[in-house]
C-alpha cells in the first residue's frame, strides 16, 4: 500500500513559521515522524510539497495511478484552488485533508475548504499527529475493502 503526503504553500517554512499557531516542528520533522508511523503500518509514503498549485497538480497526475490514497494539507490552496480539488477527484483515490491548526477557529476564509466535500475526511488543529491519524485511517479504509 501506498499513500502520497502532500503539502501545499508555506508548509516548507514550519518551524519559522508563526510557531504559535503551526508548532516549532519543521517540514521534515513532521516527516521523520509519518515515515515512523507508516513503516509500523506496513505502508510506503510519498512526499511531496510545493508552493504552487500547479506543481502540485503535476504531482498528483503523475503519481496517484501507483498510489492507493492521499493525505493532503493544502495549506491555502484549500480555500479557492479549484485545479487542485479537480486533480484529487480525477484520481478516484481516497484522501482525508489536514491541517496543523484549527482553521475553523481563524480568519473567517478558512473556514471553508473546496475539497472537504470529496474527502474522506477532515482533520484540523491537532497539529502533525493529524498525518498520522490519517494515515491509519486510509490504512485500515482500504485494508477493510
Amino acid at each position: 500500500m501506498k499513500f502520497l503526503i502532500i503539502n501545499g504553500p508555506n508548509l516548507n517554512n514550519l518551524g519559522k513559521r508563526d510557531p504559535a499557531i503551526y508548532g516549532a516542528d519543521t517540514l521534515s520533522d513532521l516527516q521523520e515522524r509519518i515515515e515512523k508511523r507508516a513503516n509500523d503500518l506496513d505502508v510506503d509514503v510519498e512526499f511531496f510539497q510545493s508552493n504552487h498549485e500547479g506543481a502540485i497538480v503535476d504531482y498528483i497526475q503523475a503519481s496517484a495511478p501507483s498510489s492507493d490514497g492521499i493525505v493532503i494539507n493544502a495549506g491555502a490552496l484549500t480555500h479557492y484552488g479549484l485545479s487542485l480539488r479537480d486533480a484529487l477527484a480525477d484520481t478516484e483515490l481516497p484522501f482525508v485533508e489536514v491541517h496543523l491548526s484549527n482553521v475553523h477557529a481563524r480568519e473567517d476564509f478558512r473556514h471553508q475548504s473546496i475539497i472537504a466535500s470529496i474527502s474522506k475526511g477532515q482533520i484540523v488543529g491537532i497539529g502533525w499527529q493529524g498525518y498520522t491519524f490519517a494515515l491509519e485511517y486510509l490504512a485500515k479504509l482500504l485494508k477493510d475493502n
